[in-house]
């Protein structure tokens, strides 16, 4: 599909422009198009919030016509579920909902069988999304009311979500806290990076768990939820991911992808005040890679 081309017809937010536009008709859409560095303005991708002054040049890449999911059958782990909401437990190389590049199945497919809801109706039950390639625990919805309430959690930073992740190298301090803006990279868009022209503020923490002859195995918890961000913060510090084929080191340890897996989610349930605390162990591939590891 050609893209869509038009000036900016006054003053405004870079989002509210798109989504006027009768080929757009949604601001959602319009909000996830920009995120996904599908907008351009007078040639450069911004954020959502880009203050236009009117007659900037806007160059938006459409997607194609984009089909309801409808459910089907997965090998999913439920980790924690009741009539409101389920964690479930993602594996790798499964993208969490269906968009322009990914039509096939996805773990929207996969929840919707088992009731999920709410939001979105491309990507129904979802509140927040892990990477392809990384695996673990996940919160969705089974209603428009819980997807509400769980993303004025995301949004509160009331959800905690703990990873683990083996990196190359040694960290300079048992502890550390990384505090740096994250967005499109201004060259490649394929990439995250904190070389960019939409800045998203973005916290991570880390804690060293072990410490290896050529790696260490961090606990990585998350302030804030950057596309990558985990991926990125680490390549600014010196530490790649093992396995990272865009951040880190490819095929280490004989890895497929990146050693970064989701095992902790706690949160206060939205509906009922009570502490939901789900838990993921390494899968199998993970396991191996830091057998190996610890070997060297």
């Amino acid at each position: 599909m050609a893209p869509l081309r038009f000036s900016a017809p006054e003053p405004g937010r870079l989002d509210r422009a798109v989504a006027a536009r009768p080929e757009i008709a949604s601001r959602s859409i319009a909000e996830r198009l920009v995120a996904e560095g599908a907008v351009l303005v007078d040639g450069y991708p911004r954020a959502k919030s880009h203050r236009l002054e009117g007659g900037e040049e806007i160059v938006v890449e459409l997607p194609g016509a984009v089909v309801p999911p409808e459910p089907r059958r997965m090998d999913l782990r439920v980790a924690w579920e009741d009539q409101h909401l389920l964690v479930v437990d993602k594996p790798a190389g499964v993208v969490v909902h269906p968009s322009a590049g990914h039509t096939g199945a996805t773990l929207v497919h996969g929840v919707l069988a088992l009731e999920a809801a709410g939001g979105d109706a491309e990507r129904p039950g979802i509140v927040h999304r892990l990477d392809r390639d990384t695996s673990g625990l996940l919160v969705v919805a089974r209603s428009d009311e819980a997807h509400a309430r769980l993303q004025a959690l995301i949004r509160r930073r009331e959800v905690a979500r703990r990873y683990l992740a083996l990196v190359r190298g040694r960290p300079q301090s048992r502890t550390g806290r990384i505090e740096a803006a994250i967005g499109r990279d201004r060259t490649d868009r394929t990439r995250h990076s904190l070389e960019t022209a939409t800045p998203r503020e973005a916290t991570t923490c880390f804690e060293t768990l072990e410490l290896l002859s050529d790696h260490t195995l961090l606990e990585v918890r998350l302030k804030t939820g950057r596309t990558h961000q985990i991926r990125v913060h680490l390549e600014a510090i010196e530490l790649p991911i093992a396995g990272d084929p865009v951040y880190g080191v490819a095929g280490d340890l004989g890895l497929a992808r990146q050693f970064l897996h989701a095992t902790g989610l706690s949160f206060l349930h939205p509906f009922t005040g009570e502490r939901v605390a789900a838990k993921s162990p390494l899968p199998s591939d993970l396991a191996a890679a830091l057998e190996h590891a610890r070997a060297l």
